[in-house]
């Protein structure tokens, strides 16, 4: 595989630069596919959350064909839902990972977020499914406005005393699924959601966080320049101490000198 175009460490995170989101989704996968290989060679079961988005195409399509990986030895979480859906809605992200990876790796545990339903139990339930155990691998994207899940910057808190709730969506974010092609219009993205919290998140012991695109240019360099506040949401990872930023040119933007 091409190597980076930049490495750097920005405060604890590490970032690492790639030409394009192909050769990015390639190395992030083949990171993590590793560091699953090492979970699993010293504990029964490996408990991950993925992130459903497009930006995560070329990731997890790499990570659903990386060899050695007992997949019946994996518990799998999603980081959150649109509420309201139909089941057999193709914009539901459980829809997305389950065509995208978990139909494709068949891991012996999946957990999906409902749709439907009281929005107390679902949460309430997959909060309780969350701290059965700790959460060993994240593996997440940053959104436009700099949010982690739905974690938007009105109703971030890195100090959330919940797993998992019910949010408001904000204009900005409502407006990337247009601009990701996974509704028409505005009018029909859905206004709430169910996400796991920040410090959800921020707990688990290794998070991968994949970023291309130049639509996420903004977002980047917030991440990595604003101050650490939930007015850029993303700005946490970089008090994580085991997170990476991969992320490809058109995000990054800047002139890169390897």
């Amino acid at each position: 595989m091409l190597s980076p175009l930049l490495t750097r460490r920005c405060e604890q995170l590490q970032v690492a630069v790639f030409a394009d989101r192909l050769t990015l989704g390639n190395h992030a996968a083949a990171a993590a596919a590793g560091h699953l290989r090492q979970c699993l060679a010293r504990q029964e079961r490996v408990r991950i959350i993925f992130a459903a988005a497009p930006s995560q195409n070329e990731f997890l399509a790499a990570l659903a064909d990386a060899e050695g990986i007992d997949w019946s030895r994996v518990v799998a979480f999603h980081m959150d839902e649109y509420l309201g859906l139909p089941p057999d809605s193709a914009q539901r992200f459980s829809h997305y990972l389950k065509e995208h990876l978990f139909d494709r790796v068949r891991p012996g545990a999946v957990h999906l977020i409902p749709a439907q339903g009281s929005e107390r139990q679902i949460c309430r339930r997959y909060a309780g499914l969350l701290g059965q155990a700790p959460i060993d691998m994240v593996c997440l994207g940053v959104g436009e406005n700099g949010h982690l899940a739905f974690n938007d910057p009105p109703v971030a808190d890195f100090q959330d005393p919940e797993a998992i709730k019910r949010v408001e969506l904000d204009p900005v974010c409502r407006q990337q699924q247009v601009n990701d092609g996974c509704f028409l219009t505005l009018e029909d993205v859905p206004t709430h959601a169910v996400t796991l919290t920040i410090p959800a998140l921020m707990a688990a012991g290794r998070l991968f966080c994949m970023v291309p695109g130049r639509n996420k240019h903004a977002a980047v360099r917030a991440m990595l320049e604003q101050p650490i506040s939930v007015a850029c949401p993303a700005t946490v990872l970089r008090t994580h101490p085991a997170c990476t930023l991969y992320t490809d040119a058109d995000a990054y933007g800047e002139p890169i000198h390897g």
